[in-house]
């Protein structure tokens, strides 16, 4: 059996069809471009912080934990109360200080953002604060929170 193959010519695109199709491609991006131009990047405007008075910071919280210690003596506040109290305004002194979001922040998240003294703080309140009988010497304690207040930088 003989079996006869033909070859054909090479296949070759006219010069019409690649100008044509260039054409296209070149309008393509043209419409792209100009319906969804390139976004360049903004300048990052460099956003000075305030200027905050410590003085008056720590002065204001120096008086709300005053108020507080009133507050426990003349018993409108209970022991549980109390702390809870106090480690809401250590924790909003050191954000208004140091700008650092430790409201929401765990006993573990405070360590591990390396402030020691608002950890021995908060860890000094947790027992008695979530405890279902609190214990604890609610003055001392008072003291101590002031004391770190009146130290911090």
């Amino acid at each position: 059996m003989e079996v006869k193959t033909e070859l054909n010519d090479m296949f070759s695109y006219t010069v019409l069809i690649m100008i044509i199709l260039f054409i296209i491609l070149i309008a393509l991006l043209i419409i792209r471009l100009y319906k969804y131009p390139i976004k360049r990047k903004e300048k990052v405007k460099v956003i000075t912080p305030k200027t905050v008075d410590k003085n008056k910071i720590r002065n204001n919280y120096i008086s709300e934990l005053l108020k507080l210690e009133k507050d426990v003596d003349s018993k409108k506040v209970t022991i549980r109360a109390a702390y809870q109290k106090q480690s809401i305004i250590i924790r909003k002194f050191v954000y208004e200080m140091t700008g650092v979001h430790v409201n929401n922040y765990t006993l573990e998240d405070i360590k591990n953002i390396n402030m020691p003294e608002l950890y021995n703080l908060v860890k000094e309140y947790y027992d008695p604060e979530f405890s279902k009988i609190s214990k604890g010497d609610i003055k001392n304690s008072i003291n101590k929170t002031l004391e770190v207040i009146r130290k911090w930088k």
